[in-house]
């Protein structure tokens, strides 16, 4: 009994000192993000930007506090994928794309314009079943297979993009200007980890500043999260709260607790979603640090109740919501829309050469 006793003792002072590791609060772009979306700040789509070609469908986006434009992309890929790219129009110069993941460039279907209202662009692949209904003022993409909404992005409104800027030495006669992402002021840089971060007796400089980067993806009628490896956590994803996201980051914890969300090892941007009749995935090409927010709104049922005026049974879908934010790079994003789960497995390993061999 006594042997037992201090065998048990012994693996927990064997598990994972935290302190050692970097969570949620301690992860500048974190508290970045989060207290400029508490601001609500709004994007807009150029609807008269829009060109088209044979490969991609493109268009500027706006801050409509900064002024300063992006530049998106959308492709259709064979096989039912959507790919969305956002990056800086005129960038101070190139961001990090990630490369050697994608087995080779996609092959691309063309994205044909339908008739929309004004303030609104359709596009739809050949063969009509899916679309892409881009709103202009607030700027959100919904994705649609036989009339009916799958994904909505951006319909919280948390895109955020954080701008290359000059050397911090040289911006000082520049610090108020309007194409600032963030508050620069004297006494928030050092919290906000705008151009030096520190961690124990790391310190990251930042010589062109901040450049992290998020988005928010709206799954209809999902309730089943599964994927973004690797976490030693439930099969099923669960909901996160404040400070408790999902890590993605490269590292080698020893020790580490169950049914905790921090990274243990590897990081794979790769998210599946299930309900009745349909499974989807969203991966998230980014290499940099990234963390993942999850919130479901279950689905709620309303019926004939005597004390109100209810007229008939109705029924409200369940939704989840998926705030990704990487560090730095771009947006670069592909949407498989299954049907099957057998068929996002396929549309995945077409992209990554997973499982091919």
């Amino acid at each position: 009994m006594e042997a037992a006793e201090k065998e048990e003792i012994s693996v927990e002072d064997e598990a994972v000192d935290k302190n050692i590791f970097r969570d949620c609060n301690k992860i500048a772009f974190y508290r970045r993000q989060k207290q400029w979306l508490s601001k609500k700040s709004a994007y807009q789509a150029l609807l008269d930007s829009v060109t088209t070609d044979e490969d991609s469908t493109r268009f500027q986006i706006i801050n409509e506090a900064s002024k300063v434009t992006l530049l998106a992309e959308i492709y259709g890929i064979e096989g039912n994928i959507f790919r969305l790219k956002i990056n800086e129009e005129t960038p101070l110069k190139p961001r990090f794309e990630v490369p050697d993941v994608l087995t080779s460039k996609p092959s691309t279907v063309r994205l044909i314009s339908c008739s929309g209202d004004t303030g609104n662009l359709i596009l739809a692949d050949g063969k009509g079943g899916l679309k892409c209904h881009i709103t202009a003022n607030p700027f959100k993409v919904d994705l649609v297979s036989e009339e009916e909404v799958v994904i909505s992005i951006n319909s919280l409104g948390q895109l955020y993009f954080e701008h290359l800027q000059i050397l911090h030495k040289q911006r000082a006669a520049k610090e108020n200007e309007e194409e600032a992402s963030v508050d620069t002021s004297q006494e928030n840089q050092e919290d906000l980890g705008l151009w030096e971060e520190k961690f124990g007796k790391f310190v990251d400089i930042k010589a062109n500043g901040p450049s992290s980067i998020g988005l928010d993806f709206s799954l209809h009628g999902f309730e089943h999260l599964y994927g973004i490896p690797q976490h030693a956590e439930s099969h099923q994803l669960k909901n996160t709260g404040d400070e408790d996201a999902y890590r993605l980051y490269n590292l080698d914890v020893y020790g580490y607790q169950i049914y905790d969300k921090m990274g243990i090892y590897g990081s794979v941007p790769y998210l599946l979603a299930h309900k009745l009749g349909r499974t989807i995935g969203i991966f998230w090409l980014n290499a940099s640090e990234t963390l993942v927010e999850i919130n479901t709104e279950p689905a709620v049922e309303y019926t004939l109740s005597q004390m109100g005026p209810v007229a008939a049974k109705q029924k409200v879908r369940s939704r989840t919501h998926v705030h990704w934010m990487s560090e730095s790079g771009i947006i670069d994003v592909f949407l498989l829309t299954g049907p099957t789960p057998s068929d996002v497995f396929k549309q995945y390993s077409h992209l990554t050469d997973i499982g091919e061999k």
